[in-house]
């Protein structure tokens, strides 16, 4: 019988990567902080507006060190995440998440004490690889571009750190789970780094907060959003159910899906073989994780 988490995680890999696709149209001529910000400040009212249903659980102090730890973090990954879609090609930079699986070998070994079974990390490091050739495809710069970009590109630096720092907030955000529950971490979580991002993305946009009703802005960001909700919901169940290292290798299908949606939307090439690669590493990780 296939485990809950799997289809959850898969699913939040497909809404991942609609949001990163819809949300790469919509900064075409526009503000890319505005474009981050809108994509998320939806999930203030949903959240918030759910909070009050949901039972609220006997909290810890390990829960407010993993949210007050996680919070700044996560604003940073964001923020780093969009300066590389700014700076650098895409063929450069996301392969660069794909070393994020690798690190989640180590991390939440040392934070949750998560052991991860042979079958499983070999599973994640066929994930990482797939993820990694999968992208280099799709530029015409060589497979071992996006590491020797890290010497001059200022956007492969930025995604090396977001990839970093996500191996740490998502064994923060399991901890936090595990203290509370599922629906009430998202619930404080996210549109407390709305709250965050707020005031960044205000001044960053400064004098582009009236033209967004009239030149189409908000309209644009509204499946991004709902999207970008979705993923984080299906997540937070997903990582709840398994191994952070499993369930964050399995989501970089995300990266899969991406290749799909710059096929048919953005006329990109993606391979064959690194697709194989991947799905080998998932039925490892389903069978033997």
């Amino acid at each position: 019988m296939m485990p809950l988490w799997f289809p959850l995680t898969v699913l939040s890999a497909f809404f991942l990567a609609t949001s990163d696709a819809t949300t790469k149209r919509a900064l075409t001529g526009r503000n890319e902080y505005l474009v981050t910000w809108l994509r998320i400040v939806p999930t203030l009212p949903l959240f918030l507006a759910a909070l009050p249903f949901i039972p609220t659980p006997k909290l810890g102090d390990d829960f407010y060190f993993c949210i007050f730890t996680g919070l700044p973090l996560e604003a940073v990954a964001i923020i780093l995440y969009t300066k590389a879609l700014k700076l650098s090609p895409l063929s450069l930079t996301l392969p660069l998440l794909s070393l994020t699986p690798l690190l989640l070998l180590v991390v939440p070994y040392l934070l949750l004490g998560e052991r991860i079974s042979p079958t499983g990390g070999t599973g994640i490091l066929l994930i990482a690889l797939g993820g990694y050739l999968l992208n280099t495809g799709r530029g015409e710069t060589g497979v071992l571009a996006p590491l020797k970009a890290l010497a001059r590109e200022k956007g492969a630096l930025c995604m090396l750190g977001v990839a970093t720092i996500y191996s740490i907030t998502s064994t923060l955000g399991k901890r936090a789970i595990a203290a509370s529950s599922p629906l009430f971490f998202a619930g404080i979580y996210l549109p407390l780094l709305v709250l965050v991002l707020t005031p960044i993305a205000l001044y960053k946009s400064r004098g582009e907060l009236g033209p967004v009703l009239r030149n189409g802005t908000a309209k644009t960001v509204v499946l991004p959003a709902i999207c970008y909700a979705l993923q984080a919901l299906t997540h937070v169940y997903a990582v709840n159910l398994t191994n952070v290292a499993y369930m964050i290798a399995v989501k970089r299908l995300s990266l899969l899906f991406g290749v799909l949606y710059g096929h048919y939307l953005f006329k990109e090439r993606g391979g064959i073989v690194s697709t194989i690669i991947m799905l080998l590493g998932v039925f490892l990780i389903v069978a033997g994780g």
